[in-house]
């Protein structure tokens, strides 16, 4: 609204020092949320204050600052209306258009990964697996980036959690390459792998390249509408 940047400004603040916490932060001085959200501390107290009075943080006995009980209310609440599929459904097929390969999204099932959601590519040359198949963890680039982000040891897991993709061909099936990367929820819980799939012949490295970028961006806009904040 015009007339109203103050107002904005403080709400971007507030929102700003909720934001200066993390999962290893159990409570924060006014010293270091000052530096952290980079405000003078008299700024920090009253922005402080007002969120206090709501509930969202609450001031211990020794001055420090802890986030409140109204963000787990307001997380559940969350939660309890976000549909993946409203998001991961739309998203996958936007990544077909504009990478012409199937995009998919995987999750582990014990010792397998199971295909949660699929969008098949428009090419008549395509990778199709079905909704619901269960395919090995441990040859497929979309299983390969499960067992790197949830621990796997080896060379090719620390390899994959330090790049944050992995590259697959003919793994599981010959005629079948892969790329994938990790998606997350709930700060840095790994939700699964979302993976495109096609012939290993438009898998050239021009075609990876291009088609990492994308896949990477689709990964941290579902990461952000699931909660999630990959390291």
């Amino acid at each position: 609204m015009p007339g109203n940047s103050a107002g904005v400004a403080a709400v971007e603040r507030a929102a700003s020092l909720l934001e200066a916490f993390t999962d290893r932060d159990f409570s924060l001085s006014l010293g270091e949320l000052s530096r952290r959200v980079e405000l003078d501390k008299s700024t920090v107290l009253r922005i402080a204050r007002s969120l206090a009075k709501f509930g969202l943080l609450i001031r211990n006995e020794d001055g420090s600052w802890r986030l409140g009980p109204k963000l787990m209310k307001l997380g559940n609440i969350y939660q309890s209306t976000f549909r993946a599929a409203d998001i991961i459904e739309p998203l996958l097929a936007q990544l077909v258009d504009q990478t012409g390969e199937s995009a998919a999204v995987y999750a582990r099932e014990g010792d397998e990964r199971v295909c949660l959601f699929r969008h098949d590519s428009h090419q008549s040359i395509r990778h199709s697996a079905r909704v619901g198949d269960l395919l090995p963890l441990d040859r497929g680039a979309p299983g390969r980036v499960i067992l790197a982000f949830t621990g796997k040891t080896g060379t090719v897991y620390d390899e994959t959690r330090e790049k944050g993709f992995y590259v697959a061909f003919g793994e599981r099936d010959p005629q079948v390459a892969s790329i994938a990367v990790p998606i997350f929820r709930d700060g840095d819980k790994l939700f699964g792998s979302l993976a495109l799939t096609g012939p290993p012949a438009r898998f050239t490295e021009e075609a990876i390249s291009k088609n990492l970028e994308i896949l990477q961006m689709a990964a941290r806009k579902l990461s952000a509408a699931m909660g999630g904040q990959p390291g």
